[in-house]
């Protein structure tokens, strides 16, 4: 066995209605004087007024920050941290989807002063501490909760990642009865992508591939597997929405040590250039990529297909791997969500660029079980074309 390091976060605490302890949670954890960091979505659903007032009535004093925006450009990350500086908060609480999460943890980093976000792109290059973390996902997708991972996009187009263990939080709050409110496109397009994060953990050719990560892999993929049609289009089953609010977490530690691969290497640049949220980005590209990949590498989908399927649990080797692609390809289209680029209003036209683009994910493609050149890639995305 390799040596493997594994990291999450310091406390884990689920369960329905959870939510309503945030106060007495962030009294005890995150300090008095809190950012609390969300996005304008957010405060239409009257969660963000629930929490603020748990927060009060606990004894909070609160800065609320509720500019975030989808794939948050540095512009947001900055406001919000000079805005924390500011106000000398203590602590910062996460509240919404992962773009929420994703800037809290960098507001908790640069709040303090001591850090430039410029220096901190990268794998381990965060060098001083943070301000206590609270972060609270409302939907089942990102596993950002349990990731030492930030995705800041730069530029017009471009993405960067912030990775290190320094900014995994305190406290993962997950709360299945937050994630009720989510439409049938969101929880779809949400549960895909936690879906990849298992697959792509699993199949990652990185060193610190490990057999926790793959453990929580296949245990995220049994309970999304059962749960994210009924999810879908059943939005307040309980029992469901705890499966997938819990898979994503289980997804989120895995990939958080057994690095994702070519599936997010070429759907970052489907949101730089169109804005196409990252789950559906990830399912747009999904079957195209792991049929690519299981010419060479058809093992670990063979060994995924029935955690995933359990019906396909007699299927071995090549078939297994082959068929569980197109399972992935037909659950894709059963909850709803857009089958081809062509369908996003995508031009023929853009695809060389996409693919060189991708080739910039080096920090992605490295862990891919097949090597991707650009050729490859642009085949993939005419593909999914």
């Amino acid at each position: 066995m390799n040596p493997f390091v594994f990291n999450t976060s310091k406390s884990i605490q689920f369960g329905p209605g959870l939510a309503s302890k945030i106060g007495e949670l962030a009294i005890a954890h995150i300090g008095k004087r809190i950012m609390l960091v969300t996005d304008p979505g957010m405060i239409s659903t009257g969660i963000v007024a629930k929490a603020l007032e748990a927060l009060t009535a606990a004894g909070a004093s609160v800065v609320l920050f509720k500019d975030v925006a989808a794939d948050p450009p540095e512009a947001v990350i900055l406001s919000a941290a000079e805005q924390a500086r500011s106000a000398e908060v203590e602590g910062v609480i996460g509240l919404g989807g992962g773009s929420s999460l994703d800037v809290s943890k960098l507001v908790a980093l640069l709040a303090l002063g001591k850090e430039e976000l410029k220096d901190v792109y990268g794998v381990g290059n965060v060098k001083g501490s943070r301000l206590p973390l609270m972060l609270v996902p409302t939907t089942a997708g990102t596993g950002s909760e349990v990731t030492p991972i930030s995705i800041v996009t730069t530029g017009t187009n471009e993405k960067m990642g912030v990775v290190s263990p320094v900014i995994l939080p305190d406290i993962a709050l997950l709360d299945p009865e937050l994630t009720q409110g989510l439409p049938p496109h969101i929880t779809a397009a949400t549960g895909i992508d936690a879906m990849v994060h298992a697959i792509e953990a699993y199949a990652s050719a990185s060193a610190n591939n490990n057999p926790i990560s793959r453990m929580l892999a296949t245990q995220a993929l049994t309970l999304m597997g059962r749960s994210i049609l009924t999810a879908v289009h059943e939005g307040a089953n309980m029992e469901a929405r705890s499966d997938m609010l819990l898979g994503s977490m289980l997804a989120g530690q895995a990939f958080a040590n057994s690095p994702v691969a070519a599936v997010h290497a070429l759907a970052y640049p489907l949101g730089g250039h169109f804005h196409i949220p990252h789950g559906l980005s990830n399912a747009l590209v999904l079957p195209h990529v792991l049929r690519f990949n299981s010419k060479t590498a058809p093992r670990p989908y063979a060994e995924l297909a029935p955690y995933a399927f359990p019906d396909m649990a007699d299927l071995q080797g090549q078939e297994a791997a082959e068929a569980f692609c197109e399972r992935l390809a037909e659950l894709s289209k059963a909850c709803g969500l857009q089958q081809s680029l062509r369908e996003m209003g995508i031009s023929e036209g853009i695809l060389p660029r996409l693919a060189s683009d991708a080739m910039n994910q080096t920090r992605l493609l490295v862990n891919n079980p097949r090597p991707v050149t650009e050729a490859d890639a642009l085949a993939i995305y005419k593909a999914a074309y």
